[in-house]
């Protein structure tokens, strides 16, 4: 019988770090020995302060987490994956006793080897910004479905995942998009882009609106910004129903996409522009703690608009 720490929350914004059962091993998992995970401040906020809105599988106790990166120690029957190499773990299945929604908060993971991706072992903690990454990928390729892409003309939000779909909108060769962000100390780190104020913007022929902000209410602002059949897409996690004036949709003929979770293949993606150079994962790893003290790394990662990605350290 295996056994590994985790972080558990108890209940909204309870939280305790438990040693728990891990699942049994079966033929086709890995094990993995954690060195770093990191905290969403979209669907992990919401678990966090229980407005997550009724989702498979929800409810409490929980072990957190979708952003994981380690090292593994054991093989079953795998054919790509060796002892030793380094991985990608969007989330796991691994402990007992509790739901795993969404499970890579922890020390150890049991998980079937199609569910990692092997990452450049030089990558280190920046690895776990690999699902974002790829939750920005989907939105603009539709999973690769989507030809020609519609590259964003305007990103609403410029937190981590705005930061993302940014650089990853240059790194496949599409114009520099523009950013909103209403935070001044948020408006800081663009490379290649501008940052700017909402306020300060009288556009109002954008084709592709991205919203990251998560911000449901500013859903009418922004299809007055849109050209005639011009989209904006809903990329961030929203905990309230949206709705919107219909007239001046109908007027300009507006599509509204809900951007839905990556894919296997949207991870793929994105770890090859990393590999290749063509996207950074620099600067946005902001603070790192051990989860020891990861009630405050909660409270900071969700209440300090300077923390961009917090970074729980397993190996501490």
């Amino acid at each position: 019988m295996t056994h590994a720490q985790a972080i558990v929350f108890e209940a909204p914004r309870n939280l305790s770090v438990k040693t728990l059962e891990l699942k049994a091993f079966e033929a086709g998992d890995l094990e993995v020995e954690v060195g770093f995970s990191g905290i969403s401040t979209g669907t992990e906020r919401l678990l966090w302060d229980g407005t997550m809105p009724p989702f498979p599988g929800l409810g409490y106790p929980l072990v957190p987490g979708y952003e994981t990166v380690g090292t593994v120690v054991r093989v079953g029957d795998s054919p790509e994956i060796r002892v030793g190499d380094q991985v990608f773990i969007p989330g796991s299945y691994s402990f007992q006793g509790v739901r795993n929604i969404f499970g890579g908060a922890g020390s150890r993971l049991i998980v079937p080897h199609e569910r990692v991706v092997r990452v450049a072992p030089e990558l280190g903690p920046k690895a776990v910004l690999l699902a974002l990454a790829a939750t920005c990928y989907h939105t603009v390729s539709l999973g690769g479905q989507r030809e020609p892409m519609v590259a964003p003309d305007l990103i609403v939000g410029h937190g981590v995942m705005g930061r993302l779909l940014a650089r990853i909108t240059l790194a496949l060769g599409m114009p520099a998009p523009m950013v909103w962000e209403t935070q001044s100390q948020r408006r800081e780190g663009a490379v290649g882009y501008d940052v700017i104020h909402p306020d300060d913007d009288a556009r109002k022929n954008y084709t592709a609106i991205y919203d990251v902000s998560g911000d449901g209410s500013l859903l009418n602002g922004l299809i007055s910004r849109l050209v005639p059949g011009g989209e904006v897409v809903l990329a961030g996690f929203y905990k309230h129903d949206l709705s919107f004036a219909f007239a001046p949709a109908f007027m300009r003929e507006a599509h509204i996409r809900v951007a839905a979770q990556w894919k296997k293949h949207d991870l793929l993606a994105v770890t090859a522009l990393v590999e290749s150079g063509a996207l950074s994962l620099d600067g946005l790893i902001t603070q790192t703690l051990n989860p020891a003290r990861a009630q405050e790394a909660y409270e900071i990662a969700f209440g300090d608009p300077q923390c961009l990605k917090m970074m729980m350290d397993w190996k501490a």
